[in-house]
């Protein structure tokens, strides 16, 4: 099953990015490596990031979220886990 992450930065989630990118990102690569992530990444207009997964179950992926450094250090004010059905492309 595929899940989307929405993550929304809070006032200072630009600023704390920075220092927990790192943390970040080595919690996304064993997923990655897997071939779990979608994609990942950044939404451009600094209002947070979209994260697509795949994982067994809705508690699952939100068990990840809510485990994710941008989550525990408060990059994000506010996530949302939500179950995603991928119609494009077309496999």
């Amino acid at each position: 099953m595929i899940f989307a992450i929405i993550g929304y930065d809070g006032a200072d989630g630009q600023a704390k990015r920075k220092v927990h990118r790192q943390a970040h990102l080595d919690r996304m690569d064993p997923l990655d490596r897997a071939g779990k992530v979608i994609l990942a990444g950044p939404l451009t207009d600094g209002a947070g990031s979209l994260i697509l997964i795949e994982a067994d179950s809705l508690e699952e992926a939100r068990a990840f979220a809510a485990d994710d450094p941008y989550v525990t250090e408060g990059i994000f004010a506010r996530y949302e886990v939500h179950p995603f059905m991928q119609v494009y492309p077309k496999a």
